[in-house]
């Protein structure tokens, strides 16, 4: 199932992963563990801390000892007294109306041989709850009602939305069509309007991106504020967004940051990114590092957690700006003409075309959705074939367990121990991970390092990660936080999430390292951009390209508000363009420009050279050619631009926000020329255009009768140059009066007898283009 339905792949991620008041307190604490190569924190900064701890446990055991001394005659009373407080406490249902109108409810009490611990409607067409108020119903015929009329009424429409929504979901998650898709927002729609929580949540996402359902800001709008007043998180973290950028409601980023509040206190990790992002980068808040680092770690917790031993899916980022500057460059999505012939190669029997399908549909991404079941089909084709890298990742497969594979630790080892023994490190890896936790064979921590370190020596990241784990809670070895550091390190190279979560867990409690806030964040910030809504990303740049541009730029102001710099660059771009009608003439400019500006912030060079080009040309802002200048230098000094180094050649010709230098002015264009090959015409003719200034302003600046009156020709041509030149001068005449005579002789012809000078035709070069 896609993130098409507008968060609808994210209910387990925000809903059911909702932090309790406790788990929050633990999530703040020092100390750490370590689970499936994942590092969490518990208690303790270090093993500077376990006397303190050790202190603790014994004053907790000193406090057990004290109890057990109290005699089993007092423990009794204290549990009756706390059973006798429970049974006060416990809500007694009266009956309303029946036979027994105002008394209370007996539970158990039996009913057509059965025996009831709640209200029931059995026994009752009109589905209305009742209870018996004695233990024999059929006895003594005492029951009444458990609910009013009224409260009846609303508990079967509520049923009644449930089961709508139900079929709605059950539609959506079953079907890839999207008019089966668009089906099944009907049934959604029809339960929002039944007010149903989760189906408002569902379609008031589905109007705001125009997913299934025509886009509707404004309904988008009035679903939002219907679900903050009933409190659903999700609604408030939207209206949060509607506010900050200015869609559908007046720009107001303090309503924003309150709203964005509310929803990161109700367990939105949306609404915690999105305040991250904010105390990181001091947007309407003070900056704060600490702060930061509190809400990115709370998202980062869930999206490590939710990483499994395939990998998760992948998610190919793509910049609007550089394919329209460089068309030909490759944005990463495979053609289908060049799957299609992957395919054919794979049917063909080409073991490693089946091996690199494999791959694509078991991550998804380039294009390829994400397919367990062709997934598994191309590895056994391959694993038949006596390929290890496909039979390591049916082991993962089988390791991990699916819809389409069942999880077997049994089957996973055999493939596992098959690849490890013709040398492939993803089996070497996962034959480690088995005896590491013990999955089908004993636990032995030394087997499981020594098929890491042979995994880690072929450059593996699995069985980097996992070196680097067993290296950090001394499992199988000393405990090292350095040789932890090192393979953490080298994991995170080759781009693991989890690699790079445990380093920003000890870059934030100084462990093995000294502490970080900043490098922590930046870690952080990167684990969750990897959560599963980056997927909102492939969404969006389809939107763009399906020509809903409008769509398209929603999702990318959500993403950009969430500090993805690929969106921020994106939803500029497409508000420069002057492609989305939903932004107003006046507003794109500005707009724009916020988002170049925070894009630029987190270093994608071609936004700074917009910021300076906003500046230059007074776009969203005033003309400002000095602001325009230092956005270049910064473009040219930090990224080695050669657009900016280019513009800062021209400004300095020009005197632009800057003295006129012609020196400073060549020389900007020369380092331009040596940063890019592209830049070598521009820069000549920039050049050229320079001598021709360069020598007038020379020659302006010289007295040229004082040069000529400094000139001895005598020396410089000899004492009889005049002779010389005069002898030319005759000889050039003659030539010219000879000339003159041989056309006068010419014999004239009669005007009669002129011939007709026939149409001829341009020569090819100089015909106009057809």
């Amino acid at each position: 199932m896609s993130l098409l339905d507008e968060e609808g792949n994210q209910d387990e991620s925000l809903e059911s992963k909702t932090l309790s008041a406790e788990d929050q307190v633990k999530d703040h604490s020092t100390g750490t563990r370590v689970v499936a190569g994942q590092i969490f924190l518990e208690s303790g900064k270090s093993d500077s801390q376990s006397e303190n701890e050790e202190n603790f446990r014994s004053q907790e055991e000193e406090k057990e000892n004290s109890l057990e001394e109290l005699n089993s005659l007092e423990m009794s009373n204290l549990l009756n007294k706390d059973l006798e407080e429970a049974e006060i406490q416990s809500p007694v249902l009266t009956a309303i109306g029946g036979t027994a109108d105002g008394e209370p409810c007996h539970f158990p009490f039996l009913f057509m041989e059965k025996e009831y611990a709640e209200c029931t409607a059995d026994g009752r067409e009109d589905g209305r709850l009742w209870c018996a108020t004695t233990y024999d119903y059929k006895k003594d015929q005492k029951w009444g009602f458990c609910e009013s009329e009224e409260q009846s009424n609303k508990r079967r429409q509520m049923q009644e939305a449930e089961d709508v929504y139900q079929i709605g979901m059950k539609i959506l998650n079953e079907s890839s069509k999207k008019a089966q898709k668009k089906v099944a927002y009907q049934y959604l729609l029809k339960a929002a309007d039944m007010n149903h929580t989760k189906a408002m949540e569902k379609v008031s996402y589905a109007l705001l991106f125009g997913d299934y359902l025509k886009q509707n800001i404004q309904s988008s709008k009035e679903l939002f504020e219907r679900l903050t007043e009933e409190g659903s998180p999700k609604g408030q973290m939207a209206l949060g967004f509607l506010y900050a950028s200015g869609l559908g409601v007046n720009s107001s980023q303090a309503k924003a940051l309150v709203y964005y509040t509310f929803g990161a206190l109700g367990g939105n990790l949306i609404a915690h990114m999105i305040l991250g992002y904010r105390y990181w980068a001091g947007i309407g808040v003070l900056q704060s590092c600490e702060s930061a680092l509190t809400h990115y770690r709370l998202v980062a917790n869930h999206v490590a957690s939710d990483i499994s031993l395939t990998g998760g899916t992948v998610v190919q980022r793509i910049r609007l700006a550089d394919e329209v500057e460089n068309p030909g460059m490759a944005s990463g999505m495979l053609e289908e003409d060049l799957i299609q012939y992957y395919q054919f190669l794979a049917e063909k029997g080409d073991v490693q075309a089946q091996v690199g399908l494999g791959q694509l549909h078991l991550h998804g991404g380039r294009g390829v959705e994400q397919n367990h079941q062709r997934a598994f089909e191309y590895f056994n084709q391959a694993a038949n074939a006596g390929n290890s890298h496909a039979m390591a990742f049916l082991g993962k497969m089988y390791s991990e367990g699916s819809d389409v594979v069942p999880q077997s630790n049994e089957t996973a080892l055999q493939y596992f121990k098959k690849a490890a023994d013709m040398g492939n490190p993803v089996g070497q890896s996962g034959l480690g991970m088995a005896y590491l936790y013990g999955r089908g064979v004993p636990v032995n921590y030394e087997l499981a390092l020594k098929y890491f370190q042979k995994a880690a020596e072929q450059g593996w990241v699995d069985g980097q990660l996992q070196l680097g784990s067993m290296y950090y809670n001394g499992i199988g070895v000393k405990k090292d936080y350095k040789q932890a550091l090192k393979y953490f390190n080298l994991a995170s190279q080759g781009g693991h999430i989890l690699a790079f979560y445990n380093l920003a867990q000890m870059h934030a409690t100084g462990t093995g390292v000294m502490r970080s806030c900043h490098t922590a964040v930046e870690l952080f910030k990167n684990v969750c951009e990897r959560g599963r809504w980056s997927e909102r990303l492939m969404t969006a740049y389809n939107s763009y390209k399906d020509g809903d541009s409008n769509s398209a730029v929603v999702q990318y102001l959500l993403l950009a508000e969430q500090g993805y710099e690929v969106a921020q660059s994106n939803a500029a771009f497409i508000l420069d363009q002057k492609e989305a009608s939903i932004v107003g003439e006046n507003e794109t400019y500005p707009r724009a420009l916020l988002h170049w500006n925070r894009a630029a912030s987190q270093g994608y060079t071609v936004a700074r050279i917009k910021l300076g080009d906003y500046h230059f040309y007074g776009f969203g802002t005033d003309v400002d050619y000095e602001t325009a200048f230092i956005h270049y230098r910064l473009a040219s000094e930090q990224q080695h631009s050669a657009q900016a180094m280019f513009n800062l050649g021209y400004m300095h010709e020009k005197g632009l926000g800057i003295k006129q230098d012609i020196h400073l002015a060549k020389r900007f264009y020369d380092m331009a020329a040596e940063a890019s090959p592209d830049a070598q015409v521009p820069v000549f003719l920039a050049l050229c255009k320079l001598g021709v200034i360069y020598s007038l302003q020379y020659i302006r600046e010289i007295n040229i009768r004082e040069v000529f009156s400094h000139i001895d020709m005598d020396q410089l041509l000899g004492p009889e140059w005049d002779l010389y030149l005069m002898t030319i001068i005759a000889l050039l005449l003659g030539t010219i009066i000879a000339y003159r005579q041989r056309q006068h002789q010419a014999i004239p012809r009669p005007a009669g007898l002129r011939p007709a000078v026939p149409q001829q035709e341009p020569p090819p070069e100089h015909q106009p283009p057809q």
